[in-house]
């Protein structure tokens, strides 16, 4: 039988603020850097892979040289509250490219981050897609002027 730390331990937590800095380490990299062999690294890399808690790897792409230059946030409320309404909503607002954060909220029932081209590529999102969901009964937007920190996928369906 092979031994397997509990998830979470010291060695776990280094390989996890290790790939979030450069999720393309060499693995030989990756296991120097927190002291394992290069087997026994792979081993823990794929089981934190196989339990959920590394979800994928990507590139941070930058939204203005994306050519992304307006970020909004909306708050949005929908007509009728039941889990059946809300994963209507979850599923109509993850198939729009320029969502690229959603949050059930309080106060707001979802909170949408867009990231669009400019003001008119924003309003055609939000009345032909966003508001155009039959749940959603009002949006609110609020935009934002500098963004300090963002991490995350950007949509790059707007590149032909």
């Amino acid at each position: 039988m092979i031994f397997m730390p509990s998830p979470g331990d010291r060695i776990d937590r280094a390989i996890l603020t290790t790939l979030q800095r450069d999720g393309r380490i060499a693995n030989i990299d990756l296991a120097e850097a927190v002291s394992l062999s290069p087997s026994a690294c792979l081993r823990r890399v794929k089981a934190l892979e196989a339990s959920g808690i590394i979800e994928g790897y990507r590139a941070e792409i930058s939204r203005t040289r994306a050519g992304l230059d307006l970020t909004a946030f909306i708050g949005l409320r929908v007509q009728a509250h039941s889990r059946a309404t809300a994963q209507q909503v979850e599923q109509a607002l993850t198939a729009i490219p320029a969502v690229v954060a959603c949050y059930v909220v309080s106060g707001d029932d979802f909170v949408v981050e867009v990231a669009a081209r400019d003001l008119a590529d924003y309003e055609r999102i939000l009345l032909d897609q966003i508001l155009a969901t039959p749940a959603v009964s009002q949006g609110r937007s609020t935009f934002a002027i500098r963004t300090v920190l963002s991490r995350g996928p950007v949509p790059l369906t707007h590149w032909r």
